[in-house]
């Protein structure tokens, strides 16, 4: 007898498991708070160098596609000084390698599961699933949370990097589990190019800096420490960017371009300088804005990209700014989670060329063209509790899986526009609702305009608590079934995801499970 993927999910989140895998809650473990190492054994702030992250080289290439392979893997790491820390990493990374990719050239990303059968100490079975975040993909290779690759298989993502030029990320998907698994260390930054954004005069290569920042905590014996109080979030007390805690970076007295990627499982982040001099926002999640945009401060929810350009010309060598968090409200507070890292501007030579911010950066992208009047409907999305569960329009992942993963919240059309009415009807916590496979436009943020900040195409949209955002969402060139959720993981896990399948009626629909995963060993290219 042999059994779908379908049925083995259903079979999973009903508590039971098939075809000899072990036994396992729907849910993970948690920690006590107890074993959390104290303050005074936590490292000072800025007190280790910052550290790039390395790009990845394809294994191998032809005249139309790059092929890389990540392999998800125990490792050890140093995230605070005097402490070996068990994560999981790809290639032996945490984060994993950056990818950086021009348009129109596809990538292949073989992505190996070598997990260890079970979680060290939340009793859970490593599935995953990998989600390029911010890519058009195919259904069956947007990382669905459903289709998942055990320990000892393997799966080949397909991406045709179509799009504009932007900041995406890459990280694990697999239901139930996603937050454990991004905060073991499973993400990292994928950069898509293009000669438009080659040819502005904005910072590029050495200056064009990868920040990826997520909080973690720790127990006494260095080891990650996850509690998500009740099913609410996870908040850490250590602020990590690049794998390190609080670390302190040495620039030169130039611009930088950072490309800040929100990991944290559940934090919410508002950026700002230490000295009061302004950010620059250049790029959101869907590439760089028409116009830069100065802010005092920087929303930025889980699953974000902001871009941001900072100008150390104006500081003496010998000088010291930081880059702090203002917290958002409903953010848990530690001793120094209002620090994130230092910049220590020295008297370094630098390259001069490429070192301005035009005051046009893309006044045609795509998503920011589109108008309100070309929507062909209206629909509503509320982000609340059902029945003691994270729910959309009350419906959960479970009721999606119960459907046999038919059940839909909308179903929109290849290559028209909708309205979509997102809401946190409640106090008390934000909802970052991340929708799949589209670009958006924030039309309105409680009635009012949206920030400057939001002013570019985005895929997530920070929901704060009592807050209604309506987005204009494009759904050119889909068709099949995507998920939209909460990207606290927290919430995502405890089932605050659906999804929507957008209809093609010149032909059939793609089916997320088309391409499942295959055992060891790989096949080769």
């Amino acid at each position: 007898m042999t059994m779908s993927r379908r049925e083995l999910m259903k079979l999973s989140l009903a508590g039971g498991v098939a075809l000899g895998l072990p036994v396992q809650r729907a849910f993970a473990g948690e920690d006590n708070l107890s074993d959390r190492l104290p303050d005074s054994a936590l490292p000072q702030p800025y007190t280790v160098p910052f550290r790039r992250v390395p790009a990845l080289r394809p294994v191998q290439s032809d005249a139309t596609t790059d092929y890389y392979r990540l392999a998800m893997h125990p490792v050890v790491a140093e995230v605070i000084a005097g402490y070996r820390t068990p994560m999981w990493g790809y290639n032996g990374l945490v984060p994993g390698p950056t990818i950086r990719q021009r348009r129109g050239r596809a990538s292949v990303v073989r992505c190996v599961n070598q997990l260890p059968a079970e979680h060290p100490t939340l009793d859970y079975v490593p599935w995953t699933s990998l989600h390029l975040h911010g890519s058009a993909s195919l259904p069956q290779y947007d990382g669905y949370a459903s289709d998942i690759t055990m320990p000892g298989q393997w799966k080949d993502y397909r991406y045709p990097n179509t799009q504009q030029a932007r900041t995406l990320w890459y990280h694990d998907h697999g239901v139930h589990h996603t937050a454990q698994n991004v905060y073991m260390g499973l993400a990292g930054q994928y950069h898509l190019l293009d000669r438009r954004e080659r040819r502005l005069p904005i910072p590029k290569g050495w200056y064009d800096v990868a920040l990826t920042v997520g909080d973690m905590m720790f127990k006494q014996d260095g080891s990650l420490l996850f509690h998500t109080d009740g099913e609410d979030g996870f908040y850490g007390d250590v602020i990590a960017v690049n794998g390190r805690a609080w670390p302190a970076m040495r620039v030169a007295r130039r611009r930088y371009r950072f490309r800040i990627l929100n990991a944290s499982v559940s934090r919410a982040y508002a950026w700002y300088l230490s000295d009061g001099t302004p950010l620059q926002v250049i790029g959101t999640d869907g590439g760089l804005m028409p116009a830069p945009a100065t802010v005092d401060r920087l929303p930025h929810a889980p699953g974000e990209r902001y871009e941001v350009v900072i100008d150390f010309s104006r500081y003496p060598p010998g000088a010291r700014v930081e880059l702090r968090n203002k917290h958002p409200r409903n953010t848990t507070r530690y001793r120094h989670t209002d620090k994130v890292m230092a910049f220590d501007v020295t008297d370094a030579p630098f390259r001069r060329r490429h070192d301005q911010v035009p005051s046009r950066l893309r006044p045609r992208t795509p998503a920011m063209t589109w108008r309100e009047d070309d929507s062909v409907a209206t629909r509503a999305f509320d982000f609340g509790r059902q029945g003691g569960e994270w729910a959309i329009n009350e419906t959960t992942w479970r009721d999606v899986v119960d459907s046999g993963f038919t059940a839909v919240l909308a179903s929109p059309l290849t290559d028209t526009f909708e309205v979509w009415e997102l809401n946190n009807l409640h106090g008390g916590w934000h909802h970052p609702a991340h929708i799949h496979f589209v670009d958006l436009r924030i039309l309105s943020r409680n009635g009012g305009p949206p920030h400057p900040h939001e002013r570019g195409a985005k895929d997530v949209v920070f929901l704060g608590e009592n807050e209604s955002v309506r987005v204009l969402v494009g759904f050119e060139g889909g068709h099949g079934r995507y998920m939209m959720h909460c990207h606290d993981l927290v919430h995502e896990d405890h089932d605050m995801m659906a999804q929507f399948e957008i209809l093609d009626p010149a032909g059939d629909a793609y089916d997320p499970f088309d391409d499942p995963p295959r055992h060891d060993p790989e096949d080769e290219w």
